[in-house]
């Protein structure tokens, strides 16, 4: 079976940055079909997550689809995001 990873380099790289697979996966792909300044210029638009309000980080966990986010703590929210 083929990998479905198409910057192998970048995905090894971000994965001993200590990023998940999967948000591994989905940059180095996007950086393969636009281009690696292309998505480096769009990324760290959102700020930190330290200066969100829980609510913030509950919708963003929404929006990915993060399990158990109703019974994290904000600091839970954060790391599960991270990780993400």
């Amino acid at each position: 079976m083929a990998s479905s990873i198409k910057d192998e380099e970048m995905y090894e790289r971000l994965r001993e940055e200590g990023n998940s697979k999967e948000k591994s996966a989905r940059i180095a792909n996007a950086a393969a079909a636009q281009g690696r300044s292309t998505v480096g210029r769009r990324g760290g638009e959102q700020g930190d997550y330290e200066d969100r309000t829980k609510d913030e980080l509950y919708a963003q966990a929404q929006k990915v689809g993060i399990e158990g986010r109703s019974d994290m703590t904000r600091d839970e929210l954060i790391e599960a995001l991270r990780e993400h």
